[in-house]
């Protein structure tokens, strides 16, 4: 009878471990090879998103779908929109892949599934300017703009595709090593931007990032993820020069009075901030009295 015992135990530890096994390399929602990301730097009428399912015009008349496909596929996840001056809108699609409900799976992925796109007005064609980015987030016009600028959330890095002068339909690095995860860049009155980042990830779990298995096991089981992420436990913007060089930097370390800051936007000399955690726009004065 003991024998009979130990063997059913043994079975039934075999069977756990074999569905463990499966769940996680069979069931995960993420690709069985996913990559490490980068860790930071340190431990009109308007266009719109509409519904995040393609590019809407939104004026007195109402709302209007202008670009839904691009290149014959559906665009799942519009994320954020600028117009220009000539009527071209620049618009970055965060994931190919994944949703606006599980965007953190594309960062467990971390494999580039994102776009910026231009849609033309007059000809109504959508084309692809940049493929394969790592969640395509804020995007913003420069000062002149000569070049347009889309932040890749998990690479923490800002790219800049140039529209005019002897780079035209070049793309560069234009911020990089960002200390945190960009998420939207607005233009700032002289010509410089303000970044709004994230913290991605819970001081100490950084090496989840490193481990393909655990990553999986994440994915597969949501409610673990809330452990993992660090979005509501600091705020951060940054003030970025033209050339790509941080002159400021502002910080709410612990989220104490806001954290999840997504949108810093400059105006008569005091900053703006947008939260998904609060229920107030922050007002941070930038001269001194």
């Amino acid at each position: 009878m003991p024998i009979l015992r130990i063997s059913a135990f043994l079975g039934f530890i075999l069977a756990t471990l074999l569905a463990f096994i499966i769940q996680i390399f069979i069931f995960s929602p993420i690709s069985p090879h996913p990559l490490q990301i980068p860790p930071p730097a340190y431990p009109t009428p308007l266009p719109t998103s509409y519904d995040l399912q393609g590019l809407f015009k939104v004026d007195e008349g109402g709302v209007t779908l202008v670009a839904s496909h691009v290149n014959g596929s559906k665009i799942w996840f519009a994320d954020d929109v600028i117009e220009a001056s000539d009527g071209m809108v620049y618009f970055s699609v965060a994931s190919t892949k994944f949703g606006l409900h599980d965007w953190y799976l594309d960062m467990l992925e971390a494999k580039p599934h994102g776009q910026l796109l231009k849609y033309d007005p007059t000809s109504k064609v959508t084309s692809i300017l940049i493929d394969d980015l790592g969640f395509a987030n804020g995007v913003t016009l420069s000062k002149d703009q000569d070049f347009v600028v889309v932040c890749e959330t998990w690479k923490y890095r800002c790219l800049k595709h140039w529209l005019k002068g002897g780079n035209k339909g070049e793309t560069q690095v234009f911020v990089d090593n960002l200390p945190g995860a960009p998420d939207n860049i607005n233009l700032s009155p002289d010509g410089s931007f303000w970044i709004a980042l994230l913290k991605l990830t819970s001081d100490g779990l950084e090496f989840v990032h490193n481990s393909p298995i655990l990553k999986r096991l994440l994915a597969s089981h949501p409610s673990l993820l809330e452990r993992l992420i660090g979005i509501h436990t600091k705020a951060t913007a940054v003030n970025v020069a033209e050339d790509g060089r941080i002159l400021r930097q502002f910080d709410d370390p612990d989220g104490t009075v806001m954290s999840f800051v997504t949108s810093a936007l400059e105006y008569e000399d005091h900053l703006y901030l947008g939260s998904l955690d609060t229920n107030f726009v922050g007002k941070l004065p930038l001269k001194k009295e």
